[in-house]
């Protein structure tokens, strides 16, 4: 569901009722537990942090409309939320290891550490999990997944995007269920 158009919505709908019934002016009202959207917000019209996609965290409170979209879908379990994936920079000490040979000509692998600067990508996803039949919230969890590369090292967002997803799904799967899954790749050539 597209839920920035849905915040957006209901932001436009909180405005005008607070309009007209403050005669053309905006006072502050606390809003209600039936409809978590009577004081609007300012909504920043493109995503680029944390900060802005907190903003949209009331969204997930608005348990009427979560309950309505509950009765549609015979009252499941909802699962929604946010992901961020943005660039992401570190200065700071690495460590590599180099290898190196003794005065006998023997191989050894030594490690070095070197101040360096690293770029890569963050993913920020917060899974909500909402009962459809009263649309309370009944979990949430954060997770952070980052990914570093150095400096020299051009890696397209894309397959950076894939790497962090491929660590993120088991720790998304062990929240709904402690049952591990084994299954046989086969690799065809």
């Amino acid at each position: 569901m597209p839920l920035l158009e849905v915040a957006r919505d209901q932001n436009k709908t909180a405005s005008a009722s607070r309009t007209d019934q403050g005669a053309g002016t905006l006072e502050a009202r606390p809003p209600s537990e039936e409809d978590n959207t009577s004081v609007p917000l300012s909504l920043p019209d493109e995503i680029r942090n944390e900060k802005d996609i907190e903003q949209y965290e009331r969204l997930f409170a608005n348990t009427a409309y979560w309950r309505r979209i509950g009765e549609e879908y015979q009252d499941p379990l909802i699962i929604t939320g946010t992901v961020l994936f943005a660039p992401h920079s570190r200065a700071g000490v690495v460590q590599r290891e180099v290898e190196q040979y003794d005065s006998f000509g023997r191989r050894q692998s030594v490690p070095v550490r070197s101040f360096s600067e690293r770029k890569g990508f963050v993913l920020r996803p917060k899974f909500i999990f909402i009962d459809g039949r009263s649309g309370a919230t009944i979990h949430s969890e954060t997770y952070r997944e980052e990914v570093l590369y150095s400096e020299q090292q051009s890696t397209p967002a894309l397959s950076s995007y894939f790497e962090l997803m491929d660590r993120l799904v088991p720790t998304f799967l062990s929240a709904l269920s402690s049952q591990t899954l084994s299954g046989t790749r086969v690799l065809l050539r």
